[in-house]
């Protein structure tokens, strides 16, 4: 029985992060608010009592309900071999996991510094300065640290594994938001670009961005490019 994905309908995305080790992976899912509309994910959350999500993406394994991307790529890490065997190594791509959320979050926030809830029109010029700041130490630290945690052809042993996958997303979604800055800086990290292109080449993920479910970035999503914002 197919796992069914809740998450919004339009966009990519944190689902995307979970989307993209499955498709991987070969893994059979439904992406059910893409079918149904995000409508339907609405109501889904509100009709879960016992132990709700507090956001998507979740996942609804048919024995239990999973949320958080770095909780959903855990279990399924476990569950289907996407992470390696040892525990101590496991646990230290989950830490790797939570700083891409972590990251994620950071990234969200250059074009929502004041709220969530604002549009971007009602803080562009708190994000401009969030920005600069944003690109010129932020980017470096986490990349920095993400490339200094690469060993060998992939993050975790001999071969691809759900941080990897992450990895592709961030180097995507920043090429997106940041065209000139990453052209600028993407030199000085040579074994994240390496992840990014093997990733791209597995079959799986190969096959996903060539079909009409991988959405196109917009900016509704996390992911976001306006011009103002970017600088090399």
């Amino acid at each position: 029985m197919p796992y069914k994905l809740w998450y919004w309908a339009e966009i990519q995305g944190r689902g995307e992060f979970v989307r993209l080790a499955m498709e991987a992976a070969g893994i059979p899912y439904v992406d059910v608010a893409r079918e149904k509309g995000s409508d339907a994910l609405i109501a889904d959350m509100k009709a879960r009592d016992d132990r709700p999500p507090f956001a998507p993406p979740y996942l609804d394994t048919g024995q239990c309900v999973i949320a958080q991307v770095a909780n959903i790529l855990l279990w399924l890490g476990d569950r289907h071999g996407l992470a390696p065997d040892d525990v101590v190594t496991r646990y230290w791509l989950h830490e790797v996991q939570l700083t891409v959320t972590d990251f994620v979050a950071e990234v969200h926030q250059v074009h929502h510094p004041v709220g969530v809830a604002l549009y971007y029109e009602d803080q562009k010029a708190e994000a401009k300065r969030f920005a600069e700041e944003f690109r010129e130490k932020r980017m470096p630290k986490f990349l920095g640290w993400f490339e200094r945690s690469v060993a060998g052809e992939w993050l975790a042993g001999n071969r691809w594994s759900y941080g990897d996958t992450s990895i592709f997303q961030l180097i995507e979604g920043l090429r997106y938001m940041f065209p000139s800055r990453m052209a600028a800086i993407e030199g000085d990290y040579p074994k994240l670009v390496a992840i990014r292109d093997r990733v791209a080449a597995l079959p799986g993920i190969k096959a996903y961005l060539d079909s009409e479910r991988r959405i196109a970035f917009n900016t509704q999503g996390i992911f976001r490019h306006y011009p103002e914002l970017d600088a090399a």
